[in-house]
C-alpha cells in the first residue's frame, strides 16, 4: 500500500533578460538557493527552465518544497521579503518574478 504525504510547493518564477542568464543561474544555485534551505523551511528544492515560454527572455522557475503549510508560513514570515529584496538589488529590472503556492494532491 501507498502513502502520498501532501506537500507545500513554493514555486518563483523568473523572466531574465538574456544577458544576465548565467550571472543569475550560478549566484541562484550557490548563493541564492543554498540560503534559503538553510533556513529550515523546505525539505527540498529545484531548478527549471520553461522550454516553451511565451515571454521573451529566458523563463525558469525555482520551486520549494514544504512538508507542512506551517513550514512554508514561517518562510513567509521571517525570510521571504529579505530574500526577494537581496535579489531586487542584484539583478534590478533584469527579471520579471511572480510567485506561487501550491499543494500536492494525493
Amino acid at each position: 500500500m501507498f502513502t502520498f504525504v501532501t506537500m507545500i510547493v513554493y514555486n518563483e518564477t523568473f523572466i531574465l533578460e538574456d544577458t544576465v542568464e548565467q550571472e543569475w543561474l550560478s549566484w541562484i544555485k550557490e548563493v541564492q538557493v543554498p540560503a534559503i534551505m538553510g533556513t529550515g523551511c523546505f525539505s527540498s528544492h529545484q531548478i527549471l527552465t520553461i522550454m516553451d515560454s511565451p515571454n521573451e527572455g529566458i523563463t525558469y522557475c525555482v520551486q520549494f518544497m514544504a512538508d507542512t503549510l506551517e513550514q512554508f508560513q514561517e518562510y513567509y514570515r521571517l525570510h521571504l521579503f529579505k530574500f526577494q529584496d537581496i535579489h531586487q538589488e542584484r539583478f534590478a529590472e533584469r527579471f520579471v518574478l511572480f510567485t506561487t503556492v501550491m499543494k500536492t494532491v494525493d
